[in-house]
């Protein structure tokens, strides 16, 4: 066993036997260059902005230091007193984290974690800080509760004597949709403090932080070899194809390529990943197929633990699966389609080929969309290399048809599944990033319907003026499409006899059936709805500003008369120390005060 002058190799500190020990029995020998380069820094009371490849052992690099920190504070710790906290974009990520420092803080009984994520109730968190914790892992929007809200716990109390805070994938947590919630949480924390931002990429929010939130920081970027984003190890391969032989493309190459490996397939929203993972549990009877995306909620731990503990399997998610996770042996990255941003490009990627070990990613392109390639090795410097397959998949392209097909006039509930897929895929790539490389214009969209085995084509304004002559719909009465659920089916049948007799939907039942307006005429009421926005908020402008004129008015004149007076009230007592002076008479007094 390491005593306390021991050294984890490479690195000019030393390191207490407790962490030494850890780290033996987790397997890790030598520091990562991201861990040799953060470590000594943080321990010298520096901040720290570190950027390095995913998978390049971040996690480690302000663990260490942390636990380092809070075992050589001269005072003990007290049970509710808060010594770090670590924030966490997901609760995948930030479970993973907690469950790292878990087998760090075996050997370290003193120090106690709390993780609070969602999935649970604010009161039932409060339960648990008051049993004591002197880490805190969390994700943003748990935390900011707890601080704004929970009335049981001061938690800005507790944080007072705060080392370290650490922000895990940074770039991510200070952007648009978070930035908020993350300086809410900055005004409850002690300035007196060292802070950390780990990532994979550098962004504007991130330098900007830097830049006002970092007292002198170290700015560290740690690259491979080869000055890419993505590990040395991990080969990025794309392919062309066709809108309606996407899918078919995609199971192909996974037989090919073997069912006994680990996949994970990204899709770019969560209806995909409802519709199309049915669709692969059918296409790979017997296989270990999970989906994950963000609006499941309470069971995404569960699919994300039992994915972890398999050895093959499918893993369809979206993006809320791109950062930090660190799943064993990943052997393939699949991208249905480009992520919303280049920087999430890398982060999917980043899922395979972690820490040492070989890793594989595919991106499905479109004809159209070949500029992505050379966007893509411009901006995030990672090359890809084209991967042909054998066009002769005809027969397999129509089998996948046939089966998401019958799948829809089996249940409705996955005719629904499939036309919401399809409108969320369509709306998705006005939303894109690189809208301009991958347009939507140039997209066929009757193509991409076959490719997700639409019966019929839904009513959006998307398809207006569409040439869809490439559909080929199903002649098929869709209100004759039944819920294999009872109750549903039911509730569907009263609400259409209702329909039938009306021409409307009951109000109380948000359907897209419903008896909707012209397209045309729905754009107009739209613009209307907007330039009575417009004309209101004018108004009030106006008002605003003649009210403030008003103001200001009724201000510069009471300023005026305070003033007036002080001017008195000043003669008056320079006149009054000139009578005690004798300077003046009482009479020459009495005249100029006007008594």
């Amino acid at each position: 066993m390491a005593d306390n002058k021991q050294k984890w190799t490479y690195l000019n500190i030393t390191l207490s036997s407790t962490i030494i020990k850890t780290l033996k029995q987790l397997g890790f020998k030598h520091p990562t260059p991201i861990q040799s380069a953060c470590i000594p820094i943080l321990l010298n009371g520096k901040d720290v902005a570190a950027e390095a490849v995913t998978g390049s052992g971040k996690t480690l690099a302000f663990l260490i230091p942390l636990l380092e920190i809070l075992q050589k504070r001269n005072e003990e710790w007290k049970t509710t007193e808060i010594g770090g906290i670590i924030i966490s974009p997901t609760r995948e990520l930030a479970t993973q984290i907690s469950e790292v420092l878990d087998k760090f803080l075996i050997n370290i009984p003193k120090l106690k974690q709390i993780l609070l994520v969602g999935g649970t109730t604010v009161k039932e968190d409060a339960i648990k800080l008051k049993k004591g914790a002197n880490i805190i892992i969390a994700t943003p929007g748990r935390l900011e509760d707890i601080f704004s809200n929970c009335k049981d716990v001061d938690l800005g109390k507790a944080v007072k004597s705060l080392e370290l805070l650490v922000l895990d994938e940074a770039d991510r947590l200070l952007d648009s949709g978070f930035s908020i919630t993350i300086n809410t949480i900055l005004s409850h924390l002690p300035r007196l403090r060292r802070t950390g931002l780990f990532s994979a990429t550098q962004t504007k929010e991130v330098q900007q932080f830097i830049r006002a939130g970092l007292r002198y920081p170290t700015i560290i970027t740690v690259t491979e070899k080869s000055s890419v984003s993505t590990p040395a190890l991990l080969n990025n391969y794309y392919a062309i194809v066709e809108p309606d032989q996407k899918f078919a493309t995609l199971v192909n190459f996974i037989k090919s390529t073997g069912t006994n490996r680990k996949y994970m397939i990204f899709f770019s929203t969560c209806a995909c990943v409802d519709y199309f993972s049915e669709v692969l549990k059918l296409m790979f009877p017997g296989g270990n197929i999970f989906s994950l995306h963000g609006k499941l909620k309470g069971r995404r731990k569960k699919i994300f633990d039992d994915f972890h503990k398999i050895d093959s399997g499918i893993l369809i998610c979206t993006d809320v699966m791109a950062r930090g996770i660190d799943i064993p042996e990943v052997d393939w990255v699949l991208q249905y389609d480009p992520p919303s941003s280049a920087s999430n490009f890398v982060h999917r990627c980043g899922r395979t080929a972690r820490i040492g070990h070989n890793g594989n990613a595919l991106l499905f392109l479109l004809r159209t969309e070949d500029a992505y390639i050379e966007f893509i090795k411009r901006n995030q410097k990672v090359e890809l290399d084209q991967m042909n397959f054998d066009n002769s998949i005809d027969e397999l392209v129509q089998q996948c048809l046939k089966t998401m097909r019958n799948l829809q006039l089996s249940d409705r509930l996955l005719f629904d599944k499939a036309n919401c897929a399809f409108v969320s895929y369509i709306q998705s790539y006005s939303k894109h990033e690189c809208n301009l490389i991958l347009s939507l214009k140039d997209l066929d969209l009757g193509l991409t319907a076959m490719g997700f085995g639409l019966l019929r084509m839904p009513r959006m304004p998307e398809l207006k003026n569409r040439n869809l002559s490439s559909f080929i719909e199903v002649d098929v009465d869709t209100n004759s499409i039944k819920y294999k659920n009872k109750q549903r089916e039911e509730k569907r049948l009263e609400n259409l006899d209702i329909y039938r007799k009306t021409g409307k939907w009951p109000s109380n039942v948000k359907r897209r059936m419903k008896n909707t307006v012209s397209w045309s005429e729905a754009k107009k009421k739209k613009t209307e709805k907007q330039d009575k926005r417009i004309t209101k908020k004018e108004k009030k402008s106006k008002q605003g500003k003649t009210d403030e004129s008003g103001k200001l008015k009724k201000r510069k004149a009471s300023m005026q008369e305070i003033l007036d007076e002080l001017s008195v009230y000043a003669k008056e007592n320079a006149l009054m120390k000139k009578l005690k002076k004798k300077k003046i008479s009482q009479e020459d007094f009495d005249e100029a005060v006007d008594v």
